[in-house]
């Protein structure tokens, strides 16, 4: 079974940072693109950043370009987002989400999704 479970988040000061980590489960991590989104009720999902294990190209996209930084550790079938200079319009459900056999970030062509994991930040 396809598992995604995300953790870190929380409520932080605006100006503060935050480290996401998403720790997969049930397929083989290696062949897969990792990405990160976020979720504001009445407002579409937005991507952040992806990661391809299987070559290591990372994507950043949209509004949190240059706030961010991805990494995947293999040995512990793990993606780890960070986040910093963080803002009340940063305040989402993060998700992570997997994908085999894909390069690029485009939300619409993930398979598997986590549940997600709240960040508020409080200005």
């Amino acid at each position: 079974e396809v598992q995604l479970v995300e953790s870190g988040g929380g409520l932080v000061q605006a100006g503060g940072s935050l480290r996401l980590s998403c720790a997969a489960s049930g397929f083989t991590f290696a062949d897969y693109t990792i990405g990160w989104f976020r979720q504001v009720p009445g407002k579409g999902r937005e991507g952040i950043s992806c990661i391809s294990n299987r070559n290591g190209q990372m994507y950043y996209v949209g509004s949190v370009e240059g706030r961010v930084s991805i990494s995947s550790d293999s040995a512990k079938n793990a993606v780890t987002l960070q986040m910093t200079s963080l803002q009340a319009e940063d305040t989402a459900l993060y998700v992570c989400a997997a994908v085999k056999s894909y390069y690029g970030c485009a939300p619409q062509l993930f398979r598997y999704w986590g549940r997600g994991t709240q960040v508020t930040v409080s200005s």
